[in-house]
């Protein structure tokens, strides 16, 4: 990377309010364009030519992790122009998720799965936990009298408190002679969220199952609209910034569409 695009990561990092993943998607981005500092329009253009190959979600977080240091570049006076401005995401069309995790595969996991993967799967698709949330869990974030658990969200540091199961603070405790910890690795030192990630993804596709640890937050999502009818609620647990987010979900629920064409039939 060029000298401003290094002083801009220094910058970040001493912010130390970004999650380990926008770290490391910012510096690939960066290096990746090599002479951001100073690149000019033309340059810009060639390296965003190069990438069109790519998803078009990875392009869309890479050109957002680009004009994040544009801004920065703005911000405090090392540039007077935005050299990306030409640069256009890509459309991404609407996605509705479909239910991929059925209960019976959850049971299939429980029994496969070691302890500390088997409590990962519980959070993720009986609390909504991003696999972040799940690594880093500590005994003092759950209060088992109100069946809840504060949660420190992966993304900006922000953090919530989700309702869960009664039984599900109990099967987290099975197997551990006392809750104090980190609450997947039984008091042991706790994963990363991509260790975990990478970790989970090849236990379950060794299990036999079609989906990932993404896909059970998915699961939660899915279920707890279908069960509710509550956007806002669900959006609340699983932590979305915004209620567009969660939309996928109610979108997945063709009950609700039955009930608008049987009510609008004179």
């Amino acid at each position: 990377m060029d000298e401003l695009s290094e002083e801009h990561m220094a910058w970040l990092i001493a912010q130390n309010d970004r999650a380990e993943n926008t770290y490391r998607s910012r510096r690939r981005v960066l290096k990746s364009v090599g002479n951001a500092g100073t690149a000019t329009r033309e340059e810009l253009e060639a390296w965003w030519t190069s990438r069109a190959h790519l998803a078009k979600g990875t392009r869309i977080v890479d050109l957002s992790q680009l004009r994040e240091f544009y801004r920065w570049c703005l911000m405090y006076d090392h540039m007077d122009k935005d050299p990306s401005l030409r640069l256009r995401a890509p459309l991404l069309e609407n996605v509705v998720y479909d239910e991929k995790v059925t209960d019976e595969q959850i049971h299939g996991l429980m029994e496969q799965l070691p302890d500390d993967l088997r409590r990962a799967v519980m959070l993720g698709a009986g609390a909504g936990f991003r696999v972040a949330e799940s690594a880093k869990l500590d005994w003092e974030d759950v209060n088992s009298a109100q069946d809840a658990i504060k949660v420190v969200r992966s993304k900006g540091g922000k953090t919530r408190v989700v309702i869960v199961s009664p039984d599900l603070i109990k099967k987290l405790a099975d197997g551990q002679s006392e809750r104090r910890g980190n609450v997947l690795t039984a008091g042991g030192t706790p994963y990363t969220g991509p260790q975990l990630q990478r970790k989970l993804n090849r236990a379950m596709l060794a299990a036999g199952v079609d989906f990932t640890s993404h896909d059970l937050r998915h699961r939660f999502g899915i279920v707890s609209y279908r069960a509710t009818g509550d956007i806002l609620a669900v959006g609340e647990q699983m932590g979305h910034a915004s209620v567009n987010t969660t939309k996928l979900y109610a979108s997945a629920d063709s009950e609700v569409k039955r009930k608008i064409a049987s009510a609008v039939m004179w």
